[in-house]
């Protein structure tokens, strides 16, 4: 697969974004305002290529509704959390590393620098054009004309120079600031691309795909300890069903991907319905049946994704055609796709719920049996499931537990190291 990381990353941060319309187009604009910033102070192409991925990531970190609409505060309450959750979130991923590092700090205020020197942490330049650019965004009133409000909001970020932001980038931005171009390409959504605003030749090689739909499936499911391990099973058993199908070690890896990013859609779904204890009434249930939806039009927009895209997207399309969202059936669902509901059930079926203990997989196969009686699923690959069900239920456990011990150190760390830098923060 030829898959380029700004593609991928651009990907994910339009479904961050989905969590609310309040939200839509956030990390983009922050990238672009940082990238315009960054070349106005002479950073070089990398420098450039690095601060826009921050920008499109810079918030990951912030994994509830709530985090992100305290975020938009022009003086936000709080930040380290949501900064230090990105940071571990991306520091393990080698070629996210500096961005790592950028977004941890990207709420430091620039009077505060010195106080983290103190401990030996030098703030990037780049955290610092990344927080100018977040509020600049902020600012923004995406419901009036943009050039009406340059004048504001150039006054209330030169009130901040010196103690949110640095002199020197408040210059550059009043600089920037009097072109209209910059502030009319800040809210032109609608004709951006990001190939064009910024060429980066950056193809990914097959594991570096891997890791960073390994990095999406965590911004899934570590929104609740509920969902926590879904898709690490999910991924887990879809693999393990292509290698027992006989199918070649890149089809395999495409359905461990999928995995990684199939209910990548959910980001769109409050983390409150997800794990809410009991039934969901019918406006839930509806927003819930609307994941698989945004999974497939986050992931269309990925040039190398085809297959991936409907594998991921088609999970809940039945043979029958009474799936959801498209009702695609029959020789219209790939082997690729049906192996993901077959793995998605699976694995449903038999981890823990906010409402129910997981099943015993006797229990879960008497479902599944029913449901490939009714022409919901593809018998073939459940027959071949239930002949490895003991090695698939492993592989699926071992997967799941990995991922839950990962989940724990993620909040463990983010905490306590949130925590020691808050002190530092102007709100603090």
């Amino acid at each position: 697969m030829k898959i380029s990381l700004t593609d991928l990353v651009m990907a994910l941060s339009n479904a961050i974004d989905l969590v609310s319309p309040v939200l839509t187009g956030h990390h983009s604009r922050v990238a672009r305002i940082a990238v315009s910033i960054a070349r106005q102070i002479g950073l070089s192409r990398k420098e450039q290529k690095d601060i826009f991925i921050s920008g499109l990531l810079h918030d990951s970190g912030a994994l509830s509704l709530k985090e992100r609409l305290e975020a938009m505060h022009f003086e936000a309450r709080n930040p380290s959390l949501h900064c230090e959750m990105g940071y571990q979130l991306l520091k393990s991923i080698n070629i996210l590393a500096k961005v790592a590092h950028c977004i941890r700090f990207h709420h430091v205020y620039w009077s505060r620098r010195f106080e983290y020197e103190a401990l030996g942490i030098k703030i990037p330049i780049e955290s610092h054009i990344l927080h100018l650019s977040d509020r600049i965004d902020v600012l923004c009133d995406r419901n009036k004309e943009i050039l009406g409000q340059s004048e504001r909001i150039v006054e209330q970020i030169l009130m901040q120079s010196e103690r949110m932001f640095s002199p020197e980038l408040v210059r550059e931005f009043i600089s920037l600031s009097k072109i209209e171009a910059f502030w009319l390409s800040i809210q032109d959504d609608k004709f951006f691309e990001h190939k064009r605003f910024i060429p980066i030749h950056d193809t990914l090689e097959f594991d570096e795909i891997e890791e960073i739909a390994g990095l999406f499936e965590k911004i899934i499911d570590f929104r609740s300890r509920f969902t926590s391990t879904h898709s690490s099973g999910v991924a887990a058993v879809a693999q393990e069903l292509g290698k027992c199908l006989g199918l070649n070690e890149d089809e395999c890896r495409k359905l461990k991907i999928s995995g990684h990013l199939h209910d990548l859609g959910k980001l769109a779904v409050p983390t409150e319905i997800l794990e809410k204890n009991g039934k969901l009434d019918a406006e839930e249930y509806n927003l819930i049946k609307s994941h698989t939806y945004y999974t497939y039009r986050v992931l269309d927009n990925i040039r190398g994704f085809e297959d991936i895209k409907e594998y991921a997207s088609f999970h809940h399309e039945r043979l029958n055609g009474e799936g959801y969202p498209f009702h695609i059936k029959d020789k219209g669902l790939s082997i690729g796709a049906r192996i993901m509901a077959v793995s998605d059930i699976f694995t449903a079926l038999t981890e823990d719920r906010p409402y129910r203990k997981g099943m015993e997989t006797d229990s879960a196969i008497r479902i599944m049996d029913k449901m490939a009686d009714e022409m919901a699923i593809d018998d073939t690959i459940l027959m071949v499931l239930k002949d490895n069900i003991d090695r698939i239920n492993e592989t699926r456990k071992t997967a799941q537990e990995k991922a839950y011990t990962e989940y724990q150190n993620f909040i463990e760390n983010a905490l306590k190291n949130a925590a020691e830098h808050a002190m530092h923060h102007a709100g603090a």
